[in-house]
């Protein structure tokens, strides 16, 4: 099918197909499926908006590819004995778009604004003493070296400021805002420089021919950058069917994700292709473990004896991820032989451990919702194969809104559910564990486990956090709080006009380092 007669069928189908503005040959088109919320790092944003910005700036820190973190704008990172001084050297030869070097200066302004809460920065509470951590003191006694005081030790310090949806803790020039302290545009370190943003249309960045790469090859957020294209522009387009055609037809060379259905249908397209990468979302059941009859539990485990869920994520997610039965996600470097022990489907043994404990058929109300398919279909195959072994699961279909309204005043028997990605192991844990009293969303309340995962979140000796995330994990399967299934994948949709992209564990796109063929 030719690029007009696809564009044709997909308007004779009433598909909103965006006329796209014609782009150099030299740029790659990405569709992105939703606009910017502002050009300001780490403030009014989204998904979206990080997903461009972080071509533009830069942190002192950033993920690697398996989610650790690694330096990115520091050459090297010391920790005092007490755990409580971060002092950073930072690299030679950085300089910012508008030609400045970064020296320690810039790093001490822009993190002084971003804890100034006129700033209006997302992850302030994770800093300012509101959460774990609380910057007291930040200091720069030479040009190339910047100290940060903490109040408390903390493991998760460079793991926070490394957050996407903090900007990395952005270090931009003090250019950035206007004579009167408002914000005018992102000048940053990054491979690409802002050049132009259309609201609605398209974002455009241009190549930063000054910038200094890490060198090495391409590690998550760190490592190599090169600016390969000369731009880059990110296409707004909201109907996903609408961006699937424009990549057929040869408008658009990369659309960062897609669905299992579309991955299925463009698998075999000439000129396009899929790649996808595990990512550290997590979709689950999750237990009521107040309820009077799953508070036993010998029926929590008849459930997940019942539930065989290796042949949900295997139907559900068509093969895309593996099954994973614990809270640390697959992809996380703490995930080792321990966290893969789990619940081996035996329905005899959940039919011996209901009669031990009594139950005679009464109905379990489990929530679902239909906007997410993965999490509809989870609970159909649940309730079927929990059915075997006796176990009587009706239910309960609700709007997205209502289910999380049930979720977070824990009012629910069961309910199939997922969870965004945490960087993290321990806030992984933390996502899904506290006092119900407090916070009724909390799955998972025991008090043991809930002294190891402020353990976690202190000690940063990585043999020490190994041991205590197998801890978890075992108290996790024996407990029953929650049934976890698998982790999702990230799914791109890629032109073979480019090649180097590869979607990775954070689930943004990456186009430094990327080529046009030809």
């Amino acid at each position: 099918m030719t690029r007009l007669s696809v564009l044709a069928f997909a308007a004779a189908l009433g598909l909103a197909v965006p006329a796209l503005a014609a782009a150099p040959s030299d740029t790659i088109r990405v569709a992105l499926n939703g606009d910017l919320r502002s050009t300001d790092p780490g403030t009014k944003r989204d998904d979206n908006t990080d997903a461009v910005i972080l071509h533009v700036v830069e942190g002192l820190v950033a993920y690697r590819e398996d989610a650790s973190v690694g330096p990115m704008l520091a050459d090297k990172i010391a920790v005092s004995d007490d755990g409580k001084t971060y002092t950073f050297t930072l690299r030679d030869g950085v300089k910012f778009h508008n030609g400045a070097p970064m020296t320690s200066a810039e790093v001490v302004w822009s993190w002084k604004r971003w804890l100034d809460p006129k700033t209006e920065w997302r992850c302030l509470p994770e800093f300012d003493g509101r959460g774990r951590i609380k910057i007291e003191a930040i200091d720069a006694p030479d040009p190339k070296t910047v100290v940060f005081h903490l109040n408390a030790p903390s493991a998760l310090f460079l793991t926070t400021m490394a957050r996407t949806d903090c900007a990395e803790g952005a270090i931009i020039h003090p250019d950035s805002l206007a004579a009167d302290g408002s914000w005018k545009a992102p000048i940053g370190t990054g491979p690409y420089l802002l050049e132009k943003w259309e609201p609605g249309q398209y974002v455009q960045l241009k190549r930063f021919a000054d910038y200094a790469s890490r060198g090495g090859d391409r590690d998550g957020y760190t490592g190599g950058k090169q600016a390969v294209a000369e731009t880059i522009r990110f296409n707004i387009i909201g109907d996903p069917a609408a961006a699937k055609t424009a990549l057929l037809s040869g408008d658009i060379d990369l659309v960062p994700d897609v669905d299992i259905a579309d991955k299925l249908e463009l698998d075999g397209q000439k000129g396009v292709r899929t790649q996808l990468a595990q990512t550290l979302s997590m979709s689950a059941i999750l237990l009521q473990t107040r309820d009077p009859l799953l508070k036993d539990v010998r029926i929590r485990k008849a459930l997940a004896l019942a539930i065989d869920t290796k042949q949900i994520t295997e139907a559900v997610t068509q093969g895309t991820s593996p099954p994973n039965a614990s809270v640390v996600p697959s992809a996380s470097p703490y995930y080792t032989d321990a966290e893969r022990q789990g619940y081996t489907a035996n329905v005899d043994e959940a039919k011996a451990l209901l009669a031990e404990a009594g139950y005679t058929g009464q109905p379990i109300k489990m929530l679902v919702n239909r906007k997410y398919k993965s999490v509809y279909d989870t609970a159909i195959l649940a309730q079927a194969l929990a059915q075997q072994a006796g176990i009587n699961i009706e239910l309960e279909v609700l709007d997205w809104g209502a289910q999380l309204d049930r979720y977070t005043s824990g009012q629910y028997q069961t309910m199939s559910f997922s969870y965004s990605a945490r960087m993290d192991p321990a806030l992984s844990y933390e996502m899904v564990s506290g006092p119900k009293d407090t916070q009724p969303r909390k799955v998972w309340e025991n008090p043991e486990a809930l002294k190891l995962i402020q353990e976690a979140m202190v000690t940063g000796d990585p043999k020490q956090r190994q041991d205590i995330f197998d801890k978890l994990h075992a108290m996790q399967i024996a407990d029953v709080p929650l049934i976890v299934t698998y982790n999702g994948a990230e799914i791109a949709a890629i032109s073979d006009r480019i090649e180097g992209y590869s979607p990775w564990t954070a689930s943004k796109p990456r186009l430094w380092n990327v080529t046009i063929k030809n």
